[in-house]
């Protein structure tokens, strides 16, 4: 029953939320709405974001100690691809911040109560397989192009890249399967997330409300899905540090497209308490850190 209630929700039967139409004004509005967030939380919002630069540089750092350079790139790129999970506090945040709550960075783990964060988990291991498959497929490629040896310096790399047949076929080839595992997790996953934060539907529900969402509003959503892409790599030229900016601003405006795209849901969220031995771990902290935990029922 627990496997079942991850898939389809608390319901007996899957409840599938009503997808709006909405236009350019519906992206901007959402764009200025995240900005506005972030202006609002700077401070805790780079401090949650800041993972996402030191990750960055540590995975380039990998690549160059350990001479696969050539997943430098896919790492770099496929990381957008588990963006959408990775940012499930911030849109925690944008929701408290929604109805009225003075928000704080601790409050990015209120979404521990969330009644759907099995459902969450099981999405986001789901876009962890597509980032893993994209690496497998990106390491493939090179191997089938260039063989099986790594580049002696990173100029030979640069070289082989941008001078030879084979670099180009690289380019081309890859940036194009690169596109389509980029399709495919924006179509699951564009309101997926900040459904399940805002209410218990499930996996399979929220993967579909999602995919619907996406063939409601392909113009739209391909343009929120290039804005993305322009402002990821734009973040991520100045070795990822912008990306302590770009990647609260994107997900705050992730949380008012969800707001745009689907039609609210009546019922406020029941959050569900913590478990006792939750709570006496919690205990141990300072009460700052984890106020929730001192409360014996969510409040309404």
């Amino acid at each position: 029953m627990s496997n079942l209630h991850v898939m389809t929700g608390a319901g007996e039967s899957p409840a599938h939320p009503i997808v709006r139409k909405i236009g350019f004004a519906d992206l901007k509005d959402a764009v200025a709405k995240g900005i506005d967030d972030f202006w609002s939380m700077p401070t805790h919002v780079i401090f949650l974001a800041i993972i996402y630069p030191v990750i960055g540089l540590f995975l380039a750092r990998m690549t160059f100690g350990y001479g696969v350079m050539p997943l430098l790139f896919p790492l770099a790129a496929g990381f957008a691809l588990i963006g959408p999970f990775a940012a499930i506090g911030l849109y925690e945040m944008s929701r408290q911040r929604e109805h009225g709550v003075d928000v704080t960075w601790r409050h990015a783990f209120g979404l521990l109560r969330c009644p759907s964060l099995d459902s969450i988990a099981a999405l986001g291991m789901v876009l962890m397989v597509v980032f893993l498959i994209w690496l497998a497929v990106a390491q493939a490629l090179y191997q089938a192009l260039f063989g099986y040896g790594s580049p002696e310096s990173v100029g030979q790399f640069v070289s082989d890249i941008l001078t030879t047949p084979a670099g180009w076929t690289l380019i081309i080839v890859g940036n194009g399967i690169g596109f389509l595992f980029a399709v495919f997790v924006l179509t699951i996953s564009v309101v997926s997330f900040p459904l399940l934060l805002d209410r218990d539907v499930g996996a399979i529900v929220a993967m579909q409300t999602s995919v619907r969402a996406v063939l409601r509003n392909p113009l739209m959503m391909a343009a929120w899905g290039l804005l993305v892409a322009v402002a990821l790599v734009i973040g991520s030229l100045p070795l990822f540090v912008g990306l302590a900016v770009v990647i609260p601003v994107l997900a705050h405006s992730t949380w008012h497209l969800y707001r745009k795209a689907v039609e609210p849901d009546p019922t406020p969220r029941q959050d569900r308490p913590i478990r006792p031995k939750a709570r006496r771990y919690a205990a141990d902290f300072p009460a700052v850190l984890f106020p929730w935990t001192h409360e014996d029922e969510p409040k309404a």
